[in-house]
């Protein structure tokens, strides 16, 4: 069983997938930072200085006007983190818009290259040696 975990892990496949989860990882706290430091002050600065990481709604519980959202729950409310909610959406979205590029562009690449294997290969040949002797025989033979 230990062979075959090793066999299976030593597989292409699997390294790359590997290597594509930790880089996935990496660039997730990239986007979220563009999210969180770029995109949601000027969302914020447009909508009048609104903070969205911090927008809630509470369901129960008393929590004065103005508390951040980490001191709401800490005091035991209810709250619904609508401006985390929107946060996590655009992370997604922006997430999703580079990997559909990524693939579009890989895509392309790769329909790129078994064109020019394509046109590589050469044509039909015409006949081989044998054959035009074969044929010159016959032609005299009438």
């Amino acid at each position: 069983m230990l062979s075959e975990f090793k066999a299976f892990i030593a597989k292409g496949n699997v390294m790359e997938l590997a290597v594509a989860v930790i880089i996935g990882g990496a660039f997730s706290g990239i986007v979220k930072s563009l999210t969180d430091e770029i995109i949601m002050p000027v969302v914020g600065a447009i909508f009048g200085n609104i903070d969205f990481s911090d927008r809630y709604i509470v369901l129960a519980g008393e929590v004065a006007p103005g508390t951040p959202l980490a001191a709401a729950r800490e005091a035991g409310a209810n709250v619904l983190g609508l401006g985390a909610f929107v946060s996590v959406v655009i992370n997604f979205v922006i997430l999703a818009a580079i990997i559909f590029l990524l693939v579009r562009y890989a895509t392309k690449i790769t329909a790129q290259f078994a064109k020019q294997e394509e046109e590589a290969v050469p044509g039909p040949v015409g006949p081989t040696e044998v054959e035009l002797l074969t044929e010159i025989r016959d032609a005299l033979r009438k």
